[in-house]
């Protein structure tokens, strides 16, 4: 640590903007889930752009890493800093001002601090849908969720976060700020250089504010529990119901009888939901703009004709949003009874969606010759193609069996999807926790082009080390 670089940060930044007591410090060196842990001199809460500029400016005069943190959501520890004590993490959470919104050119301009859940609270406000929905969208910030592209419930029909970004306010690790806040439709003037930032895990700059489209606020939703024998059958549904209410199709989530028993076992004030257990379960959801009856009656006519011809075994359509929302709970709170149940080992791939159910039957057989004993749940985005592949202890086994099978079960699950050309990555980035597999199956000359925008960008190499790159 340099004393002169920690003087000067304070009298540019402000005491109240610098925090140094290591006490202070000290929860915001570890991921939400408690697997990393790092060291920090400093954590910086800006207020403004400049103040971004001002501080990264002088991180990059004396080569002093930053570690860019969001709404420390993430499952990767992409915002979590390395060990070194010289670190300063830099937090958005007081740059959470909504800077306009526009109901005629449909759009969104906000500070990157902003929650998520509340960008999407004002927008329905003015009638109108920020789509991007993800189960901690009440604390994820969307300058991170832009940084990672995330992904979430509604990719089906909306995409990932880079479909939803027009524009982007960044600053680059000189201090140098980079204004591409346009909220233009068409601008066709070379590279679109916003893009490298989507998905950068703060390797390239900090996000500072983002432009966001808005959609009709889709005011009707009718949503349907569908028991299934097998992944297949799942898929074969989804063909029928994609066919059938085409852009109404708003989600349709996958997961295992094993995530709905852990579910069942961890949550309060959920049941069964079926007479019987079933192999697998398929939540869907339509939304429209308007007449909830004819919504409800298309996804009762659709979802009877998969009954009737062997496409689900058993179904539940929502009669009230009492209902919808717990049809929805059995498939939210998967995360939180998986925490609750102890470490797991988490993989979040995507596949080609046909290929999905094959894929299901050979990673499992490549996995038990691994560890034969272990649980598997898994659950996701079934319409998308995106798996989260989750590997758990033997029963009985010490909650310590994660740390220590943890490479061996991730290079078996991700040598599959290799097989499958899949992506050991959907939406989740790739963080400290991916970094040597993504070097092992991304394509090298991709990795190459990377570390050249990476220089360039960042020729001191102080974004974000230990991440991605």
């Amino acid at each position: 640590m340099n004393p002169e670089f920690l003087a000067k940060l304070v009298r540019a930044l402000g005491r109240d903007t610098v925090i140094t007591d290591a006490s202070e410090i000290e929860p915001w060196l570890t991921d939400w889930r408690g697997v990393y842990k790092g060291g920090a001199q400093a954590v910086v809460r800006p207020t403004s752009t400049q103040q971004v500029a001002d501080c990264l400016r002088l991180c990059n005069e004396y080569r002093v890493p930053v570690v860019p943190r969001g709404g420390n959501t993430g499952l990767c520890g992409g915002a979590t800093p390395d060990a070194s004590p010289s670190n300063v993490v830099i937090s958005l959470d007081r740059m959470n001002r909504i800077r306009s919104i526009d109901t005629i050119a449909n759009t969104l301009v906000a500070d990157a601090g902003c929650i998520l859940g509340n960008l999407r609270r004002a927008a329905e406000a003015e009638g109108r849908l920020l789509p991007l929905s993800l189960a901690a969208e009440d604390s994820s910030q969307i300058g991170g969720n832009i940084a990672t592209n995330a992904g979430g419930v509604n990719v089906v029909r909306y995409g990932m976060a880079r479909e939803l970004v027009l524009g982007i306010e960044a600053v680059l690790p000189n201090g140098e700020i980079f204004n591409g806040l346009q909220t233009l439709r068409k601008d066709n003037t070379g590279y679109d250089l916003k893009q490298l930032f989507i998905g950068s895990e703060g390797t390239l700059g900090v996000i500072t504010g983002v432009a966001l489209k808005l959609l009709p606020l889709t005011r009707v939703r009718s949503v349907v529990l569908a028991a299934v024998n097998a992944p297949l059958q799942a898929l074969e549904l989804l063909r029928s119901l994609y066919g059938r209410c085409g852009a109404r199709l708003q989600a349709y989530e996958f997961f295992t009888d094993e995530c709905l028993g852990l579910v069942l076992e961890h949550v309060d004030g959920l049941q069964q939901p079926f007479e019987s257990r079933h192999a697998g379960y398929v939540l869907v959801e339509l939304a429209d703009t308007t007449d909830e009856v004819a919504l409800q009656s298309l996804l009762e006519e659709v979802i009877g004709d998969a009954l009737e011809n062997g496409l689900c075994e058993d179904a539940i359509v929502s009669a009230s949003l009492s209902q919808l929302q717990t049809l929805w709970r059995l498939r939210e709170e998967i995360s939180e009874a998986q925490r609750a149940d102890g470490p797991h080992l988490k993989h979040d791939i995507s596949l080609p969606i046909e290929r999905i159910p094959e894929f299901l039957v050979t990673a499992e057989q490549r996995l038990r010759e691994v560890v034969p004993d272990c649980r598997l749940f898994v659950f996701g985005h079934f319409g998308d193609g995106n798996l989260h592949y989750n590997v758990s202890r033997p029963a009985g086994a010490d909650r310590a069996w994660a740390k220590e099978w943890e490479g061996r079960v991730a290079s078996a699950v991700f040598s599959e999807v290799a097989d499958y050309g899949g992506s050991i990555s959907a939406e989740h980035g790739i963080g400290q926790l991916k970094r040597h597999e993504f070097h092992h199956h991304k394509d090298p000359m991709h990795i190459r082009l990377m570390l050249q925008i990476k220089q360039i960008f960042d020729p001191n190499s102080i974004m974000n080390p230990g991440k991605l790159l």
